[in-house]
């Protein structure tokens, strides 16, 4: 059993060291040159005032509403009795 265990630890050393990658090669890009813009210069000055725009045009004249329903019809009126009605005369010449 020792000898077993030293074999297998020789032969997987050797297992290891046998399998040999090569180096991956990376090219790397040439390096790009980023310019930094400098502080920011002074504020300009303000500018004028623009021109006031012109007034609008009217608006056009809505259409005529439509006609509105007749209303209910009312009671019949009822027959004279005791009404009395008076009549004035003539005025009198001044």
């Amino acid at each position: 059993m020792k000898y077993s265990i030293m074999l297998s630890a020789a032969l997987i050393a050797l297992a290891v060291t046998a399998c040999d990658k090569k180096p991956a090669v990376v090219n790397a890009p040439p390096a790009t040159v980023v310019t930094v813009p400098g502080p920011a210069g002074p504020a300009g000055a303000t500018g004028s005032t623009g021109a006031t725009g012109s007034t609008g045009s009217s608006g056009a004249t809505g259409a005529t509403g439509s006609t509105g329903t007749t209303g209910a019809t009312g009671e019949p009126g009822k027959t004279g009795g005791d009404t009395v009605v008076v009549v004035p005369g003539q005025a009198p010449a001044r």
